[in-house]
């Protein structure tokens, strides 16, 4: 557990560990009924190394460090393109009162669909390939982010070999004028993982992405940023650790729990984020699930 930053990423075994980095507390009870069953009092004391260990790792994401108040509400939610109910999915967004509102993983014909259920709630909003933003507070200065999907790794060379298009946008930085300011908001969706049988677990579109959204959020003139997003990694990632080092997590530093979101059925892990600078977390949660295989993640943001 503290020493998962030297585990080779060969194959990705380094990030796939960090992913589901907290699920190694399991093995603690494990180990517990091992030493009960040989009834070994060493054993039983030599535990509380993994327990202290685990506790100094996460224990702090179990307390609540929710706090009332916030000037801006946020909801990052991948909304799966195969999703079978947009429109309720729309419905059940807007119903949560959020000022900002982060799409991704939409279709031309989602999108669309999100665009007409959203109207009435957001007045505005921006699209740029398969990710949106819609906002009750006016936006400017929208523009796509080149994330790199599809231009490395196996896939890249599967692409240049059937002579394929190029894939559609899945990043946008947009300026969202609020009575304190301007605020860069990063909508983003980097590029999935695979397990696959002669790459292992295969990260390298989400890593060449993850470095090209750190080098623009690095760039950004704007003190106050909110990145918003399916990352495809946690926190804990060594690919993220580029973001990590520029933003504070809102899960981490006012939620309530790991926030996991991903599977929506049984989450166990959280790759949706939601990462700011400038601005102060107040409370962060999880939202119930819509018709996507993710769940929403929101945040409550304060000046």
């Amino acid at each position: 557990m503290p020493l998962h930053t030297h585990i080779t990423d060969r194959g990705g075994l380094g990030s796939l560990v960090e992913t589901f980095l907290p699920w190694s507390g399991l093995l603690v009870p494990v180990l517990l009924a091992a030493a009960l069953w040989r009834r070994s009092a060493t054993a039983t004391v030599a535990l509380l190394l993994p327990v202290v260990t685990w506790l100094s790792l996460f224990g702090g994401l179990l307390l609540d460090k929710s706090q009332p108040g916030g000037d801006l509400t946020v909801v990052s939610h991948n909304v799966n393109a195969d999703n079978p109910d947009p429109a309720g999915t729309a419905r059940a967004l807007a119903a949560s009162g959020t000022d900002l509102l982060a799409l991704e993983e939409m279709t031309p014909r989602t999108t669309a669909v999100y665009a007409r259920e959203l109207a009435r709630t957001y007045p505005y909003h921006t699209v740029q390939g398969t990710v949106g933003l819609w906002s009750r507070l006016p936006l400017s200065q929208s523009r796509p982010v080149d994330v790199l999907r599809g231009n490395a790794g196996p896939l890249a060379r599967t692409r240049q070999a059937e002579d394929l298009p190029a894939d559609p946008p899945r990043a946008l930085r947009a300026t969202v004028a609020t009575d304190q300011g301007p605020l860069a908001v990063y909508v983003v969706h980097l590029g999935s993982v695979r397990l696959m049988p002669r790459n292992g677990f295969w990260t390298d579109s989400r890593d060449v992405g993850a470095n090209a959204l750190a080098k623009a959020v690095a760039a950004e003139r704007n003190e106050r940023v909110v990145v918003l997003g399916d990352l495809n990694g946690t926190t804990d990632d060594r690919a993220l650790d580029g973001l990590t080092a520029q933003l504070r997590s809102a899960q981490e530093a006012a939620g309530h729990g790991f926030g996991f979101s991903w599977p929506a059925s049984f989450p166990v892990a959280r790759i949706d984020q939601i990462l700011v600078r400038g601005v102060e977390p107040k409370n962060a949660w999880v939202l119930p699930a819509t018709g996507s295989d993710h769940l929403p993640v929101a945040a409550a943001l304060g000046w």
